[in-house]
């Protein structure tokens, strides 16, 4: 009777200790990568996701937009595996995630250009640095002013969660950060996404915004800028004056599948598909 009971305790163990396997099992095989943050590089991130789990079948990864700044803050609060930015990470915003346990890895994931749009309309073709500050600033308030129609000028800005709208206003309104004090003028438009500033182009002919290089197609006009137009080969020969880096920030003691996903991303594959969606590989 005594071996009975040992016989029925094991075998209740035995059952327990798999159930316990197989739910580790299933815990491992349902792991989520996350990555959140610039819907500059949205796209382009949700294309690298799909195809890296058509070739890894038991890969799962949600790609979702915010900004720049919602990246970041996720990944410093733990609910992002990867932080999609298109600004550098801040000191401040490094200090934090030290002091949460958490070692910051810049990746580089490719180049874009800021491209200036308006409206097909739009008679002005060529917009020179300073004069785009002044545009944006509310100084220049008018299409005349700049060789257009007699016309308000609307402008439009990404808001400020995203990286596009902090690296816009140091390069272009700060002048390069030279004049710090500089703002965004009063009546400026401030929009959820490069697709809203484009949308909003689309149908407004004394429009002007940026988007990122990846968002444009024919249905906007692309302003040069400094006689410089926002293509692939201006942004690597860097030609272009409104060129930047775009990144993955992630953990560097990041679990086994997101450094797979991130070697992916910078792999001959990974960079042929931000080459396709239209930004400079950095391989």
């Amino acid at each position: 009777m005594r071996m009975n009971i040992l016989k029925k305790g094991l075998f209740s163990i035995l059952i327990v200790g798999g159930m316990l396997s197989a739910s580790a099992v299933a815990e491992a095989r349902s792991k989520v990568i996350q990555a959140k943050g610039s819907d500059t590089i949205l796209n382009v991130s949700q294309s690298i996701a799909e195809n890296y789990m058509k070739e890894n079948r038991g890969a799962r990864i949600a790609v979702t937009g915010g900004g720049s700044g919602v990246g970041i803050s996720a990944l410093l609060n733990g609910t992002t595996d990867i932080a999609m930015a298109s600004r550098n990470i801040k000191e401040k915003e490094i200090s934090m995630a030290k002091s949460k346990g958490i070692d910051v890895r810049e990746v580089v994931l490719g180049f874009d250009g800021i491209t200036i749009v308006a409206n097909l309309a739009n008679p002005v073709k060529d917009i020179d640095d300073i004069t785009l500050g002044k545009i944006f600033r509310g100084e220049i308030s008018n299409w005349k002013e700049i060789g257009g129609e007699d016309a308000p000028i609307v402008v439009l800005s990404r808001d400020s969660s995203s990286g596009t709208h902090e690296f816009f206003k140091e390069h272009i309104i700060r002048e390069n950060n030279t004049k710090k004090e500089l703002e965004y003028g009063e009546k400026t438009l401030y929009m959820p996404s490069n697709e809203a500033i484009k949308q909003e182009i689309k149908v407004n002919k004394n429009a002007i915004g940026y988007i990122g290089m990846g968002y444009m197609d024919s249905t906007v006009e692309s302003i040069k800028v400094d006689g410089v137009e926002a293509t692939p080969e201006n942004v690597s020969n860097k030609t272009y004056p409104i060129a930047r880096e775009v990144y993955w920030y992630v953990d560097k003691n990041a679990e086994e599948d997101i450094n797979k996903l991130v070697d992916y991303a910078l792999s001959p594959k990974g960079q042929g598909i931000v080459k396709e969606e239209g930004f400079v590989p950095v391989k």
